[in-house]
């Protein structure tokens, strides 16, 4: 077993209403996906841990974390911002989406598997350091990624974000940590409208315009992603998994195809096969087609897996 999955019941009762996109259904699409495939049986399965206040603080905001906790309904809904809503079930998931990535690195990182794939929600790319944003209350990836460097004492962790929207919330929590390497490509300019100007040298933003298909995003992944990634050498990769800049996603206006996703990760994969032991630790984030998503999420869990 070199690939692990996780995910978690709890997954499927955050419900922000019947008209939302980011819906329960995306578990579903993802792993049925995975089952129809042939590739699920041979993942190593986990039930998503709970993250606990000591992991999600070391990238939220203490009293943002507490908010959390308490304005969190025992019954029917309350929203946090436009986008974000959260009912009776959310703060579990929210618990269990950090959780998965935070299981997962430490997975990863003692060697059981090489690599791991959660398969959660909410997503987590557009939370900050102090607040929820566009459908994400807790940032998974950036919970893991600081696991992995206070927890397991690595000294360098790449993020890499494919979503057809900017990761910001990431950018805004390691911005000014040179020990973590954000490469986003993303829609601009489009929703979260930032991301264009803020970059530096251990942040890889690639703004690209609407109708980006899949040689521009490749041509872009070439040219500025792997280089930097290169002279960073990272001992852990990480991948924010966004699916919705698929031709079939109207969440988004780029045109990639179900094998760009994997194309993308097999460039990732030999960058942590030179750098990181093989280690990386995948995330899901946006994707809102359902059928494009269980495809390109198939697409990128079957080149992790090798299968």
């Amino acid at each position: 077993m070199h690939t692990a999955y996780l995910t978690h019941s709890a997954c499927l009762k955050h419900d922000m209403g019947a008209d939302h996109p980011e819906c329960p259904a995306r578990i579903h699409a993802v792993e049925d996906q995975l089952i129809s495939s042939g590739l699920l049986p041979f993942l190593d399965w986990h039930e998503a841990p709970r993250a606990d206040k000591k992991q999600l603080a070391r990238v939220h905001d203490r009293d943002y974390i507490e908010q959390i906790f308490s304005t969190a309904p025992r019954e029917g809904m309350i929203h946090l911002d436009p986008d974000t809503a959260m009912n009776s079930h959310s703060l579990e998931a929210a618990l269990r989406s950090a959780g998965a990535a935070v299981m997962a690195t430490d997975i990863v990182i003692s060697g059981h598997v090489e690599n791991a794939f959660c398969n959660i929600r909410p997503p987590g790319h557009h939370a900050g350091h102090r607040s929820s944003a566009g459908f994400c209350i807790f940032n998974n990836v950036a919970v893991a990624a600081a696991h992995a460097l206070e927890h397991h004492g690595l000294q360098r962790v790449a993020i890499a974000d494919f979503d057809v929207h900017h990761g910001d919330g990431t950018e805004d929590i390691f911005h000014d940590d040179p020990r973590v390497m954000l490469c986003s490509t993303f829609q601009h300019p489009y929703y979260p409208y930032c991301g264009a100007d803020s970059g530096n040298e251990h942040i890889i933003n690639v703004p690209l315009p609407a109708g980006t298909a899949s040689a521009e995003f490749r041509a872009a992944v070439t040219a500025h992603w792997l280089p930097a990634l290169e002279r960073f050498q990272p001992q852990m990769l990480f991948i924010s998994a966004g699916f919705d800049a698929h031709r079939e996603d109207d969440m988004g206006g780029f045109g990639l195809s179900d094998g760009d996703y994997g194309w993308v990760t097999d460039q990732l994969k030999d960058i942590a096969n030179r750098h990181a032991g093989r280690r990386i630790v995948s995330v899901l984030e946006g994707g809102y087609e359902l059928h494009a998503l269980g495809r390109s999420a198939m697409y990128h869990v079957k080149s992790m897996s090798g299968l």
